[in-house]
């Protein structure tokens, strides 16, 4: 049984709560909306085995402080560096899923020489998602817009933020029952916290700001081997190239699970996918 451990730290300005298990290379884990550090309590045990991970909750999400600013890419990527700075630690693999992949490419991008190998799942980078945006792609991307809307967002998912969640899990999710029972009441109550739907809106609201971000290096490639998984129906593979270091090349290659079809959360399944 591996034993994981439940810390806070002082980072960036902020209270960071974060999942740390095993020991080893460091491995830190950056969860996606509208999840928290609790997306990898299926991965950790795995990687625990031989590596130390490290699983924050995002600024704005689950135990870790919801200030009022502070949510673009590079501030949120500035978290991380400075929390591995207090645990004492230095390169290490990072892996994303969805926001937390945001944050991870603006971490690589910006801090290289922190990074041996990144791993980003289900994510277009945010620049990307703007310049490619119509009618089709503003329907699939509808809540992006939702959650730009000041305000209204908390307005109406107050006292209905199980509503809000199963719509998400539910629509997402291969299994529209993946993630029920215990673990969805997990979700809904790290969602009723104080500031926590409003923190989540912040990660949103910052798309000004990181796509302004985004644009000041986009002829840059991240030089570390890069991993970047989709689902088959998630997203184009012809928008793998923006991830690809110069004169680099990528192989599609499929996985036979039902679990695996659409990568956007983790189930118990997902360590050997």
């Amino acid at each position: 049984m591996v034993d994981i451990r439940r810390h806070t730290a002082h980072a960036n300005g902020i209270r960071q709560h974060y999942l740390d298990a095993g020991s080893g290379p460091p491995v830190i884990l950056l969860h996606g909306f509208p999840e928290t550090s609790f997306a990898w309590r299926f991965q950790i045990p795995v990687l625990a085995q031989k590596y130390r991970v490290i699983a924050p909750d995002l600024r704005g999400y689950g135990e870790t402080d919801k200030p009022a600013s502070g949510y673009d890419k590079r501030t949120m990527a500035m978290d991380i560096v400075a929390l591995l700075k207090e645990l004492g630690l230095g390169k290490i693999a990072l892996v994303g899923h969805d926001r937390g992949a945001r944050v991870a490419t603006r971490f690589a991008k910006d801090h290289p020489g922190l990074v041996d190998r990144l791993v980003v799942m289900d994510n277009v980078p945010t620049r990307v998602v703007a310049r490619e945006i119509n009618a089709r792609i503003a329907k699939a991307y509808w809540f992006f817009f939702f959650h730009l809307v000041p305000d209204l967002p908390e307005m109406l998912i107050r006292d209905r933020e199980d509503l809000w969640l199963r719509h998400f899990f539910s629509d997402w999710c291969y299994d529209p029952h993946t993630i029920s029972g215990d673990a969805f009441d997990t979700y809904v109550k790290a969602y009723r916290g104080p500031g926590a739907v409003r923190g989540a809106m912040a990660d949103y609201r910052a798309n000004s700001e990181d796509v302004a971000q985004d644009q000041v290096d986009a002829e840059t490639k991240i030089a570390c081997p890069v991993l970047s998984l989709w689902g088959p129906i998630s997203r184009r593979l012809a928008e793998c190239s923006t991830w690809l270091p110069s004169g680099a090349r990528w192989q599609r290659i499929s996985v036979q699970k039902q679990s695996s079809s659409v990568v956007i959360f983790h189930t118990k399944s997902s360590p050997s996918a």
